[in-house]
């Protein structure tokens, strides 16, 4: 005998599917009221096609600019059985997903049934971004930041948890949260970053920005990360993005659907890009040369990116240094490897790493430099494993020498002697100190120029990393700012050197620079130049805001290598970044940092 529900049942089973709206299901936060119910009769307009689902808007669209009038459809049962431009309705369950714990989640109907096609071939008209006021906000990207991404501490919230109520006129995550879904065209569509190897893109369209810098690149700055612009994702169609694209190409306008993919607020268009222009501009060499006399002192700073004997940067990054930096008299050098590379073999001297480099640059019709550096001890330093990176640097011995030359060993900690000298020169800075756990140890040195008359100190350094940070458009508020309290603590620790050489020496020049892994206006770098009084040579030099960057990452153009200098230097001092790696594409640059060169007087 064939068994019947009961009429308790019955009814409980018409309670659990919902006649409700699309903006209803979305509601107007980032997690839906409806999250994990049923819902019934749910009608709407096919946008888009994917290969596991399809996009529906709202045939009953509210006036809330908080929710979305689309939402995602998923199961690919379903895009078999509707066209783009269909009407329709359905039932189904909704659900929140996400591929990481750490990203935001996305409102979607899985299992759809009871698809019925109630209308075909209806006109599908993408909202614009850029029109209407429907413009994203270019400062603050959620409430939960405490009106920076970069406060302190990271992850003391989460988007997923607190839900707050959208407010898409004031902040950016949550103007691209309340179109999620929504079939969108950019117009005026300009690069702000590189592709990567699978084509994604970052851009920005026809809507106001701040922080646009002369590249058509947009500089991070305080306060403000950009988040106006959004990543160009995979093509529905299957077809591919160019991923040679370069800071400030242009493109035809592009439709898509805004979701969120990967930790990011994301289009995913209908078809590839297509690029419209993309500016010829190559990066020029510096203006600022030495002459050989200590009113002329020209520094030079270059992460060169995991550098080893093998690397097939050499002649590039060579011609780097000779051409583009005019052969500083001093280059700092970050990340050079030992000279087995990234095989862990227990080889740590770079002597062959170093020679060749200084050959490959005199090769290019540079200068013959000496270098000088302290070898690690093995896998101890981070970075690529068994490449023992550490900083060094690249002298013109025609210019400066190291004043009493008495180089230290991995352990030995030099010291500032009561008439100004270093006790091992270079040395290293309180190595043993856990703040360098598995991190480079900074260099210092104290040269002077061939006659004895003219002395100054250098300190080069790369901080540890940023890894495990978390995207600035991710579930964590405010984001983490991965191994952010080990920088202040190196930070602290580099400071509190230089403050050891000004009480000894209060005219002491100093010059302390390197890839710090940090900005301008975030703790470690804002505590280093508090503690030790030193000045940034952006600022001396009065380089405009948006023209502060050395590194390309995602939507941002951002500095994380500095120089700061005491006041007895800042008299006339220049500086310039040499952006021979952010403006070219990927496959096209020798490192992930552009270098800087700085004019100094070292005169006493």
């Amino acid at each position: 005998m064939r068994a019947f529900p009961s009429l308790c049942a019955a009814a409980l089973l018409l309670q659990s599917a919902l006649a409700v709206t699309i903006p209803e299901i979305n509601g107007d936060r980032y997690i839906s009221p409806y999250k994990g119910k049923s819902v019934s009769g749910v009608k709407g307009l096919v946008t888009a096609k994917g290969s596991s689902g399809f996009y529906l808007r709202s045939t009953d669209a509210d006036s809330d600019d908080r929710t979305s009038n689309s939402v995602y459809i998923y199961g690919s049962r379903g895009v078999s059985q509707v066209a783009v431009g269909d009407i329709i309705t359905l039932s189904g369950k909704v659900a929140e997903y996400r591929s990481s714990s750490s990203y935001v989640y996305s409102t979607e109907i899985e299992s759809p049934s009871d698809i019925t096609i109630l209308s075909s071939g209806n006109d599908v008209t993408p909202i614009v971004i850029g029109q209407d006021d429907l413009d994203p906000p270019t400062e603050q990207y959620s409430s939960l930041d405490d009106g920076d991404v970069f406060s302190l501490p990271g992850d003391s919230s989460l988007l997923s948890t607190t839900n707050p109520v959208l407010e898409p006129t004031e902040y950016g995550m949550d103007f691209w949260q309340s179109l999620s879904g929504e079939l969108a065209t950019l117009t005026g569509v300009t690069a702000v970053g590189k592709a990567n190897k699978y084509g994604d893109t970052w851009v920005t369209g026809n809507w106001p920005v701040t922080g646009r810098n002369d590249r058509g690149g947009l500089t991070m700055r305080a306060n403000d990360s950009n988040p106006e612009s959004i990543v160009i994702g995979s093509p529905l169609d299957g077809s591919d993005n160019p991923t040679d694209t370069k800071l400030g190409d242009t493109f035809d306008d592009i439709t898509g659907i805004i979701t969120q993919a990967y930790g990011f607020y994301t289009l995913l268009p209908l078809t590839a890009l297509s690029r419209t222009g993309s500016n010829a501009t190559e990066a020029a060499a510096t203006t600022l040369t030495s002459d050989g006399t200590c009113s002329a002192i020209t520094i030079g700073d270059y992460n060169v990116d995991n550098f080893s004997p093998e690397s097939t940067t050499m002649s590039g990054i060579a011609d780097h240094i000779a051409n583009y930096l005019k052969s500083p008299t001093i280059v700092f050098l970050q990340e050079i490897q030992d000279n087995s590379g990234p095989t862990d073999n227990g080889v740590v001297s770079a002597n062959v790493t170093l020679s060749k480099l200084a050959s490959a640059i005199k090769e290019q019709g540079g200068v013959e430099y000496n270098y000088t550096d302290i070898d690690p001890i093995n896998d101890t330093n981070g970075g690529e494993h068994g490449g023992n990176i550490r900083v060094a640097y690249l002298y013109d011995p025609s210019v400066v020498r190291l004043r009493n030359y008495h180089p230290g060993s991995s352990t030995d900690a030099t010291e500032v002697l009561a008439g100004g000298g270093l006790s091992y020169n270079p040395g290293l800075i309180d190595p043993s100190n856990a703040a360098w756990n598995d991190s480079r140890k900074p260099l210092a040195a104290e040269w002077e120029t061939l006659d004895g008359k003219n002395s100054f100190y250098t300190i080069n350094v790369h901080f540890t990393s940023k890894y495990d940070s978390t995207s600035l458009e991710g579930d964590p508020r405010p984001p983490v700012n991965g191994w952010v309290e080990n920088r202040v603590e190196q930070a602290k620790v580099v400071a509190k050197f230089v403050t050891s050489i000004l009480s000894v020496k209060s005219d002491a020049k100093i010059v302390t620079a390197g890839d710090f892994n940090e900005y301008a206006f975030v703790e470690p770098v804002e505590v280093f130049a508090s503690k030790s009084t030193l000045q940034d040579l952006e600022e001396v030099a009065g380089i405009p805001a948006t023209e502060r960057y050395t590194y390309l990452y995602n939507q941002n153009c951002e500095s994380l290598d500095h120089m700061f200098i005491s006041s007895a230097l800042t008299s006339g001092a220049k500086m310039e970044h040499i952006h021979v790696n952010t403006w070219v594409s990927t496959a096209e640059e020798m490192s992930d940092h552009d270098p800087t060169v700085a004019l100094l007087n070292v005169c006493e």
